[in-house]
């Protein structure tokens, strides 16, 4: 006597599976692989006086336009002021490229060892799986 009320059945889809997998990867914290680490920190020093530099350049030009404008008697008249005001306009617009220099600089002295060290793994990782491949030069056996 066969109970046929406990036989297990089990019924397995696939598209089931992969919108299961999709959800839970919602949920998991984000990986960052190597390639992706060396890019992010690449950037990183490519922009790291953008702020500054921007800052510095755009207050100068305020500046400068507000001392265009007292020369020409539209804000509180003078030029001896626009003279003086202008001064520091334009010292802040020249300041700024130079300060942009010395961020990216100093940003890449200090990033420099991490992205040396990862392109090395990097580029052994690719070395080693090159050695696995065959030469395009090699016949393939079949």
């Amino acid at each position: 006597m066969v109970n046929e009320n406990n036989v297990f059945r089990y019924n397995y889809s696939a598209a089931s599976q992969r919108e299961v997998e999709s959800i839970r990867k919602k949920y998991l914290p984000p990986e960052e692989n190597k390639l992706e680490k060396l890019k992010r920190l690449d950037h990183r020093v490519q922009t790291a006086g953008m702020i500054p530099s921007l800052s510095a350049g755009i207050g100068g030009a305020l500046v400068f336009g507000v001392a265009l404008c007292m020369g020409l008697d539209i804000l509180w008249g003078g030029l001896i002021g626009a003279i003086l005001l202008s001064i520091p306009g334009v010292v802040a617009m020249l300041a700024a490229y130079p300060l942009f220099v010395k961020v990216a600089a100093d940003t890449k002295k200090q990033l420099a060892p991490e992205i040396l060290r990862l392109a090395d793994e990097i580029s052994a990782g690719m070395t080693d799986n090159r050695r696995d491949e065959p030469r395009r030069d090699e016949k393939r056996a079949v």
